[in-house]
């Protein structure tokens, strides 16, 4: 675990994939930024590796992670992401393992060390609970608890999945935070996320689709603070 990655709860997790790049990319981010410095949350963005540094340079509050990064050294390597370079382009952290780039567990963890090597955060995908349970194992800073299946379903995870996952990450290390992703739409779906214990949520076509990609951000992160204020009696 990187101990320098700052990051309070309530979060939130915006991974736009390959739908968006550049100047469209970095008009959403700073969408995003405002947003989160309206309400005084974290947000993580990982945009395409070429955004790294636009994104990182031309905003304030976002978190900007690589999408992900292999676990070589300086040398050859042709066609990967070095941990080195994603550092140097302006990230704070990377994403790992997530349904669309997955990983072993052995690659996980040799890309764990590697990243607390250079100084970068991890979020790590985990499908099952039992993945869930090996991975917290391996001491990331963050953990996405998100059934494979429901990725871009529009369908979130019921309640027994989000709860027994944050008290195995828990149970194994407290540090770690838990951010239940998958199928989360709208608004709604972000309070309800947040109001069952997690403490973050995150979307990508819920925003993408949405007929107003901007309006949605707005709606997301409203109801996030709005959750978790009422749950902790802010």
């Amino acid at each position: 675990m990187y101990k320098d990655l700052v990051i309070k709860p309530p979060f939130f997790e915006f991974g736009p994939k390959a739908f968006l790049c550049g100047e469209e990319m970095l008009a959403l981010a700073k969408v995003i930024d405002k947003t989160a410095m309206k309400y005084d949350l974290d947000v993580i963005v990982t945009p395409q590796y070429t955004d790294i540094k636009l994104l990182a340079d031309h905003t304030e509050r976002i978190l900007v992670f690589a999408q992900h990064m292999d676990y070589l050294t300086v040398g050859r390597g042709l066609g990967s992401v070095l941990p080195e370079a994603v550092k140097a382009a302006g990230a704070v952290g990377v994403m790992l393992n997530h349904a669309e780039k997955p990983l072993t567990m052995e690659e996980i963890e040799k890309t764990i060390v590697r990243a607390d090597e250079v100084g970068l955060g991890t979020i790590v995908c985990a499908n099952t609970v039992e993945d869930v349970k090996t991975i917290a194992k391996m001491g990331p800073n963050l953990i996405v608890a998100e059934p494979t299946d429901l990725i871009g379903t529009g369908q979130t995870s019921d309640s027994n999945y989000v709860l027994e996952t944050i008290k195995t990450v828990r149970d194994i290390n407290p540090d770690i935070m838990v951010l239940q992703a998958a199928g989360i739409s709208n608004g709604q779906d972000v309070y309800n996320t947040i109001k069952l214990g997690a403490q973050a949520t995150g979307s990508t076509s819920g925003i993408i689709k949405a007929e107003d990609p901007y309006a949605m951000v707005e709606e997301m992160l409203y109801n996030l603070r709005k959750a978790w204020d009422e749950l902790h009696r802010v």
